[in-house]
């Protein structure tokens, strides 16, 4: 009888083990959350101005841009894409990117880059 307890604490110890040395794994970063970056075009310029964003590589990317005039921004990404803004808010959403590199996304009409995007 004391075999059998101790064979099964012994296998329920395991099992408890197993089961929190499971549950601690990571889920893949940004596989269902889209990363937020906040836009303001004011006049000539933008925020922000080049800043460097780590994202994982097939996030999606949501820019909320609030503007003053209408525009489009450019990522240069494969395939590139062209997102339009209104004049106010809107929320545009770069699809996620494959390869892993540094991608630029910016405003054609100011000439500037808004964001540098840094894909893991």
């Amino acid at each position: 009888m004391r075999r059998i307890l101790a064979s099964t604490a012994v296998l329920l110890s395991a099992l408890t083990l197993a089961t929190a040395c499971g549950s601690d794994e990571e889920s893949p970063s940004g596989s269902t959350d889209p990363k937020v970056i906040e836009v303001t075009f004011d006049g000539d310029s933008v925020t922000p101005s080049g800043d460097r964003v780590e994202v994982e590589r097939g996030q999606k990317i949501e820019l909320e841009v609030t503007a003053d005039a209408p525009g489009e921004i450019h990522v240069h990404s494969d395939p590139e894409q062209q997102l339009d803004y209104v004049e106010g808010t809107t929320t545009v959403t770069i699809q996620g990117i494959d390869e892993p590199g540094t991608v630029d996304v910016e405003s054609h009409t100011l000439d500037k880059v808004i964001v540098q995007l840094e894909v893991r």
